[in-house]
């Protein structure tokens, strides 16, 4: 259970930003600064990265040289509080150069603004203006991905439309709103603390009842086994570590085809950040896993 050095490094800094549980904490203020932050990476050249409308909800296209046929639906992480395509254009970018197909992130709105189900609303809309064969992304295979938060939604997104995906890669999935897990005692120590957990659940649900919704709570779900082939990815030091292991379990019982993938020495976040070495091969291992289906 060694933290990597990087890792390290990432939590003892994580460890002395403001928490977001903490009174005055400046949510518009965090989500510019995290936007900054992600821009400053220097972003790989593609062919086509493009800005477009989809029915009303704002989304970037990733389109590589030479693209085959196929599009990806991105949902991007951050608590469904914080993050937008921009700070996720790095690695989206990443992804795009390393499958060879287009990307599409969805820029859904975010709580407490706009509260449970409204992400799932803008997912929606983008899925049915992708069916009218918008940006020529018409012909092909589709695949969801997302990565925590986004994970939960991408993971609802497929119960939701059960056969419209050839498969989906969760990584991270963040998806117990009760934090019963016993990977939440790595709290603080895995930059993660179960009090922003909390937090992000009471920014998206409208009202308790929310909390027990299985398009909120997605391992109440009782319809894992109508999911597309499944990619769970984990990190060893992160409290949802033991949910997505778990929501794997559930696909195979239910009879579902999942794979699962723990990265060690890891912490919650390292996907986006290519600073992480097991970034870059988580990404190919989902290129792997979508390539093959």
């Amino acid at each position: 259970m060694a933290l990597y050095p990087i890792s390290a490094r990432a939590v003892e800094a994580a460890l002395a930003e403001q928490q977001v549980w903490e009174d005055g904490y400046d949510i518009a203020a965090a989500r510019d600064a995290n936007r900054a932050f992600a821009l400053g990476e220097e972003p790989e050249d593609v062919a086509e990265v493009v800005d477009l409308d989809a029915d009303g909800v704002p989304v970037r296209l990733f389109r590589p040289q030479g693209a085959d046929a196929g599009v990806v639906v991105h949902l991007h992480g951050g608590g469904f509080v914080f993050h937008d395509v921009d700070v996720h254009d790095r690695p989206c970018r990443r992804f795009a150069n390393r499958l060879g197909m287009a990307v599409l992130s969805v820029d859904y709105r975010l709580a407490p603004e706009h509260r449970f189900p409204a992400p799932l609303e803008d997912i929606d809309t983008v899925l049915t203006w992708l069916d009218h064969g918008r940006a020529g992304l018409g012909e092909g295979p589709r695949f969801v991905h997302g990565d925590s938060a986004g994970g939960n939604l991408a993971l609802v997104t497929a119960l939701r439309h059960p056969g419209r995906f050839r498969a989906a890669v969760l990584v991270y999935p963040f998806l117990d709103p009760t934090r019963g897990f016993a990977s939440y005692d790595l709290g603080a120590a895995a930059a993660f603390d179960p009090r922003e957990a909390e937090w992000y659940w009471q920014q998206y649900a409208r009202d308790q009842r929310d909390l027990t919704h299985p398009d909120l709570a997605p391992l109440l779900s009782d319809r894992l086994g109508t999911l597309p082939p499944t990619l769970v990815t984990t990190a060893e030091h992160d409290p949802l570590r033991d949910e997505g292991e778990h929501l794997a379990a559930l696909i195979a019982e239910a009879g579902g085809d999942v794979t699962c993938t723990r990265y060690l020495g890891q912490i919650h976040g390292y996907w986006r950040h290519a600073a992480f070495p097991a970034s870059e091969q988580a990404i190919r291992q989902a290129c792997t896993f979508l390539r093959s289906h």
